[in-house]
């Protein structure tokens, strides 16, 4: 560490002069970064910054106001203090203007009482100044050596937040634009208090340039990003100061981009095209032609052949970091490129979303549909769990959008269904999403909601007003097929108070629910109810 003026003091070469502090006490932290001798008042246009002056004071002026100038020029360049050696011109003490001057600007002001060397004051504060610029370039070398080292071996980031962690003794978090925590290393703190309301807090931090030191939170932050696009921030938790530790999360932000560039690089350039042919036929982005060019290229050929579009899935809940669901998704589309490759399929495979990979099919002249999608569906129950939904098979790569779209259609309709598992076939169709998938597939048409309001709006609205549960009570009814008994037990209730509330139902609703259309229309109201609150 650069010495203070209060180790300066403390130094033999030093001591030998008695110094005494008559003011700028609150300034004895500030760092010194060089020493200067000379007798010259208007020396302040010599200085930088950081040196401490050494002085007899024999050219110092006389005049009151001009001595309290050369206080503040001192002051204004940010000299670290000022040393007198008494003796010369100042016999017993320094002037008092100087003296008021002085501790008004917080500069440290010393007298030495005894004569001392001045040249032995210089050499020993410039050999600690030296020897802390070694150890600065020494710790440089060894954070450098360090993420050097992360990076050819290619650490994940919570590993390269731990070393951030232990180097700076303090905690680090990785965060994304939208300030959501990727990664983060507490160095032995509480995570909890770390990270509570981590969004509002970092929000609350914003420090211009790429890296800066926020005083008030204690937050020293710099920009993750490459190739000119930031992505996110490093943040150190309870900073020193600025220039502390810029360094060491500097080198590891840089570590951290060349990381996520190379995580890029390790999706095969292969998975790449096919993700990027599978959008384009989503969004028109690319023609038929150039798919069917691009994909021949690839050898996967699409033109003349019939086409079946899937929709894999990702089952389980969700990560709980970014980056666990991208490394997730990663390993869930290369399965599924690996089921491909070992039916021999000829398909483009990638990832459409952070939960989806899309599988365009090409059947060759001999290929059965069925066939087909049933040795994908076999081969994918080998890798991580996922819902498998196939569109209806097309003649032209000019309909493969409609194939996909239909499938992204079944698999969302059998994700909100809950009442199948794909059968035996182990995948979903059209036929397989009945009724319950085929509402939620017409959840946001406004005649869907329309005829739901008609039938249970009145029940909906003395349920809120008076605090009743009668929807459910209907709908126990509606699913035990109308057996009164079943529902009542379905229901915890009595039967006498279920028949009173089916009742209540009847009349909120003016509906007689011993008749068969009656219930078969309240039924599929709530169906779709429930698929429009999903």
């Amino acid at each position: 560490m650069v010495p203070t003026v209060a180790e300066v003091l403390e130094l033999d070469a030093v001591r030998l002069g008695g110094p005494v502090v008559l003011a700028g006490h609150q300034g004895l932290a500030a760092e010194v970064r060089w020493v200067h001798v000379s007798e010259l008042a208007d020396i302040a246009g010599m200085l930088r910054g950081g040196e401490l002056v050494l002085t007899t004071g024999v050219m110092l002026p006389d005049d009151r106001r001009a001595l309290a100038a050369y206080a503040d020029t001192l002051a204004d360049v940010g000299a670290a203090g000022l040393i007198v050696e008494l003796g010369r011109r100042y016999a017993d003490d320094l002037p008092k203007p100087l003296v008021r001057a002085a501790e008004r600007r917080g500069l440290p002001l010393v007298a030495l009482r005894k004569e001392v060397r001045f040249v032995a004051v210089t050499e020993a504060v410039h050999a600690l100044v030296l020897n802390a610029q070694y150890t600065r370039l020494r710790a440089s070398e060894a954070v450098h050596q360090t993420f050097n080292e992360l990076a050819v071996e290619g650490a994940e980031p919570a590993d390269i937040l731990r070393e951030v962690a232990r180097m700076a003794g303090a905690p680090a978090v990785l965060e994304n634009l939208s300030h959501q925590v990727l990664a983060f290393d507490p160095a032995g703190q509480d995570p909890q208090v770390l990270l509570d309301a981590w969004e509002r807090r970092s929000r609350a931090v914003a420090p211009a340039g790429r890296t800066g030191h926020d005083a008030r939170s204690g937050w020293l932050v710099t920009a993750v990003g490459a190739r000119g696009s930031d992505w996110g921030r490093l943040v150190l938790v309870g900073a020193d100061g600025p220039g502390t530790h810029t360094v060491l999360l500097e080198r590891a932000a840089a570590t951290l981009a060349l990381g996520r560039l190379l995580d890029r690089d390790r999706e095969s350039l292969e998975r790449q095209t096919h993700r990027t042919l599978l959008s384009g036929i989503l969004t028109h982005a690319l023609t038929v032609s150039d798919v069917g060019l691009r994909s021949r290229a690839l050898g996967v050929p699409l033109e003349g052949r019939r086409l079946v579009g899937v929709m894999l899935r990702q089952r389980g809940g969700p990560p709980s970091a970014a980056l666990e669901a991208q490394a997730r998704l990663r390993d869930f589309t290369e399965s599924a490129a690996l089921a491909v490759r070992e039916r021999g399929l000829s398909a483009l495979v990638g990832a459409l979303d952070d939960g989806t990979v899309g599988v365009l099919v090409s059947l060759g002249p001999h290929d059965e549909e069925q066939a087909v999608l049933d040795g994908l569906a076999a081969g994918l129950k080998s890798g991580p769990p996922c819902l498998m939904a196939a569109g209806s098979c097309v003649g032209a790569l000019r309909d493969a959008r409609r194939s996909l779209l239909e499938a992204a259609q079944i698999a969302d309709a059998a994700e909100h269904g809950g009442e199948h598992d794909g059968g035996a076939r182990g995948y979903y169709r059209l036929p397989d999403i009945r009724l319950r998938g085929l509402l939620h597939l017409l959840r946001d048409d406004a005649r869907l909601q329309t005829y739901v309001e008609r039938e249970l709006g009145r029940l909906l609205a003395h349920d809120a007003e008076h605090g009743t549960d009668l929807v459910r009570i209907l709908g126990v009814y509606l699913a035990c097929g109308r057996n009164k008994s079943a529902a009542a037990d379905a229901s915890h209730l009595s039967r006498p108070s279920f028949y009173d509330r089916l009742r209540r139902v009847e009349s909120v609703l003016g509906v007689d629910l011993d008749q068969v259309e009656s219930c078969l229309s309240l039924h599929v109201a709530l169906l779709a109810l429930d698929a429009v609150r999903r």
